[in-house]
């Protein structure tokens, strides 16, 4: 992965550095520096879907990916026959960097065939396990897989590779699974670090997110609190890293009161230089 070696910090010197190709890639947004901004992304329009694998449709089961290029909102949305309707499930999909002709999805994958994306696949009953629940799969190039599991006490698990063969998603160090719960991990293409959100007595509010770089004999170090620029008094959380590697984008949300005592919450999309993490990385 390749990081942003330096960061303009005023907005006046990071527009006369934004070229059309910038531009192209996020939308039109102007790229921030060390301090994090809203993400506000163009409408979607249905040039952005394309439907899966269409000379062989199943009316059973059919999709779409979303071929835009938001970095933040990569989609599939599955349609399944219920019967008298159709239902629709929306699946945000994570792939590996060096491998973009599969997409990942939770327990499922998708494949990039001659003649469309395959159906929708199951990654193994090691990942289909009643007594989980996967928010949040993430992979890096080797192909080692770090997974949330909101039904076992909010833990993070890992599955990595070893002699040509996947190894059983497994709790990770209390490095990480500190804290009333840990979610939404995101592994670096070359693992040399993990991402991830909690909630912790030492933390700045409901949920923030941290960092974990890790060691040379292969251990994850401690849990770093990205710091007050990234984490408030919110929730922040889903934490992931642009594909070109220059960005790091997240979600604050805000639990706010209705006239009538009720309770929503409210949603925006963040988007940071990856230069933040360069900062935090212990110094050899």
């Amino acid at each position: 992965m390749i990081l942003l070696n330096a960061c303009q910090t005023e907005k006046s010197e990071r527009n006369e550095n934004t070229t059309s190709t910038d531009l192209n890639l996020y939308l039109g947004q102007k790229q921030p520096g060390l301090i994090p901004e809203i993400f506000v992304p163009n409408k979607n329009t249905s040039q952005d879907w394309k439907l899966g694998n269409p000379e062989s449709l199943n009316l059973d089961e059919f999709y779409f990916t979303y071929t835009g290029n938001n970095p933040f909102e990569p989609l599939v949305v599955v349609y399944r026959n219920e019967g008298n309707s159709y239902k629709a499930n929306k699946y945000k999909f994570n792939y590996n960097p060096s491998d973009s002709n599969t997409l990942y999805s939770r327990w499922n994958y998708i494949e990039r065939t001659n003649s469309g994306w395959s159906e929708m696949r199951s990654l193994g009953p090691m990942f289909e396990r009643k007594e989980w629940g996967i928010m949040t799969l993430s992979i890096s190039n080797k192909g080692t897989i770090v997974i949330d599991d909101v039904k076992s006490n909010d833990v993070i698990r890992i599955s990595e590779i070893k002699d040509g063969k996947r190894e059983e998603p497994k709790l990770m160090s209390k490095e990480i699974n500190t804290g009333k719960w840990t979610a939404h991990p995101f592994i670096a293409p070359n693992e040399s670090y993990l991402i991830w959100d909690s909630e912790r007595e030492e933390g700045y509010g409901g949920a923030d997110i941290y960092i974990s770089f890790r060691q040379e004999d292969g251990s994850w170090g401690k849990a770093i609190n990205l710091g007050d620029k990234i984490n408030t008094k919110f929730w922040e959380n889903a934490a992931k890293i642009t594909p070109d590697g220059k960005y790091l984008g997240f979600s604050r949300s805000e639990e706010k009161v209705r006239e009538d005592g009720s309770t929503y919450w409210t949603s925006d999309k963040y988007w940071v230089s990856a230069e933040v993490i360069e900062k935090l990385r212990p110094k050899k």
